[in-house]
């Protein structure tokens, strides 16, 4: 797993690094020479660098000098002349390069500005570093809007400018990368809100030879995951497994407005590997689950006069939960008096439990200013895992819309630690989904665009919840676990839009091509094991 750091984060980093002797004026001679590797990738004849006041220009300052001693045509873009640049590092590196063969214009016109960028091979944005945040400021409000509408390609220094490192938010505009050369550790803006649409590929410049000695010396925001690390979950099948073994998922969902939410978590739930499932549902809609799912017994429960749950059903449901590995509650339920009743009463057995859909707005509704405020509710001994979307997490927390993946980990932290509880896992959906736990936030592979269609969450809940049924032994982190099946439900999405095309996607679809899914992460999890070192890969 790779750490994602927030940018308070990356500033502990580097004092560490420099407790260790490394000043930071040699990260920024590494991080421009590691710019400058990226850009010399591209074999470019001519490269434009832009810079701006800080030490992201500076790291630009060291490319271009480093650049034009590889015989590359080099332009630099300023706001000031070297020797008025207020960073002392990035000044003191600026007056080095300008004495050096690259030529330098200082504040051009915007034609001028144009006739640069389209005379370039590669343009190098080293505008605004992480500490940028808000609005635009002249020259730059002209600047990036020139680049993206001329430059044949652009290589962000590690952010692209205009884009908040921190939540991934664009308020106007930000370079469009077609790689961003990050340093030490990849920020979380890069992976949140718009992050994904204008940094390109992601290369991280690692700097310091022990960074894996002192990175763990400060918090990480998140770590990514990687195919290697799901590994163990793809094991095949022993020989002496049966139906039972296998484990047993129980789907309490649909009512007579949603019955296709029940059918879809329970086929998922299926396919993503538990031996035996059931669907408890109400009365009004159980006939047509079984035409539709004949290899799924099905359990009638009592139902009001709209087709959900009604008071009776509770007692019902909680008796049959009791006989399983692994429950799911929440697909197409509603909000109705039994349904609250319902979730009330699973949130008290001793099973896994993963809440989804009407059964997180259930949670809501139970609660008074926050769901944190209120932990009694949802502390238990069992596994408890939440699957919110953004608007849910917004609900559950009693807050302001969540708008990115920042805000997303920070609102289920607050449900985390209210509870406390180290098996107690929210899955927060989003663009790029964050698995969090008491301990650590794991990202795993995001999907693509194209699974942003209504009844994907209602497959991932089943993943979810036959992933747990399957691997009911399991004694490692839950967040690996949750981290799998979230990574199984984005290779449906990747399979699913080749299959049928980006806009065409829809929910079933993931349902039908799981196996494949399968087949796709244990493909990736051996190419990154023929990536480790055999001395690392004989001691793992």
């Amino acid at each position: 797993m790779k750490p994602i750091l927030s940018c308070e984060e990356v500033r502990r980093l580097e004092d560490c690094i420099e407790a260790e002797g490394t000043s930071k004026a040699t990260l920024m001679e590494l991080a421009g020479e590691f710019a400058a590797s990226v850009v010399a990738a591209s074999d470019p004849k001519r490269v434009l660098i832009l810079v701006g006041f800080g030490n992201n220009g500076g790291d630009g300052w060291v490319a271009a000098d480093i650049l034009a001693h590889k015989g590359i045509d080099v332009d630099v873009v300023s706001p000031v002349e070297p020797d008025e640049i207020p960073a002392a590092l990035a000044r003191h590196v600026a007056r080095r390069t300008a004495g050096r063969d690259v030529n330098i214009v200082i504040g051009p016109s915007r034609d001028e500005l144009a006739e640069l960028v389209s005379r370039a091979d590669v343009v190098v944005d080293a505008i605004l570093g992480t500490g940028f945040h808000g609005s635009l400021r002249s020259p730059f409000s002209i600047w990036i809007p020139t680049v993206n509408e001329l430059a044949a390609e652009v290589v962000a220094i590690d952010v692209p400018s205009g884009l908040d490192a921190e939540t991934g938010l664009v308020e106007e505009d930000a370079i469009r990368a077609a790689r961003t050369a990050t340093m030490l550790a990849p920020k979380i803006g890069l992976y949140s809100a718009d992050g994904p649409d204008y940094t390109g590929e992601i290369l991280c410049g690692e700097l310091y030879e022990r960074l894996d000695e002192v990175i763990d010396d400060v918090d990480h925001a998140a770590e990514m995951v990687e195919p290697i690390d799901l590994i163990d979950f793809l094991e095949p099948l022993p020989s002496n497994i049966d139906k039972y073994s296998r484990g047993s998922v129980l789907v309490v969902a649909g009512s007579s407005s949603y019955p296709g939410a029940a059918i879809m978590a329970a086929k998922a739930a299926a396919r993503a590997g538990a031996g035996y499932v059931a669907v408890a549902t109400p009365a009004t809609c159980a006939n047509l689950i079984r035409m539709a799912l004949p290899s799924v017994p099905v359990i009638d429960i009592p139902a009001d006069s709209r087709g959900a749950f009604g008071a009776a059903a509770r007692r019902a449901v909680c008796d049959a939960a009791k006989k399983f590995s692994c429950v799911l509650c929440g697909p197409g339920i509603t909000t109705a008096a039994g349904c609250i009743d319902v979730v009330s009463g699973l949130l008290k057995l001793d099973v896994p439990l993963v809440l989804d859909a009407d059964a997180l707005n259930c949670l809501s509704k139970l609660s008074i200013g926050g769901l944190d405020e209120t932990p009694e509710l949802y502390r238990r001994e069992a596994p408890l895992i939440l699957t919110p979307h953004y608007r849910e997490l917004s609900r559950l927390v009693d807050e302001e819309a969540v708008r990115d993946l920042g805000g997303a980990i920070e609102a289920a932290q607050r449900l985390l630690w209210a509870a406390g509880s180290d098996n107690f896992i929210v899955i927060a959906k989003g663009p790029v989904t964050a698995v969090a736990g008491v301990e650590k936030v794991l990202l795993p592979v995001s999907g693509p665009a194209s699974m942003a269609t209504a009844g994907t969450g209602d497959v991932l809940s089943g993943i979810v919840a036959g992933t747990v049924a399957l691997n009911h032994a399991y004694e490692g982190p839950w967040e690996l676990l949750c981290s799998y099946a979230v990574s199984l439900h984005s290779y449906t999405g990747f399979i699913a839009a080749d299959r049928y095309g980006e806009k065409s996607v829809i929910a079933t679809d993931l349902i039908d091509v799981i196996g494949d899914a399968m087949a796709l992460a244990s493909e990736e999890a051996l190419k990154g094991l023929e990536d480790v070192p055999a001395t690392t890969a004989k001691g793992a």
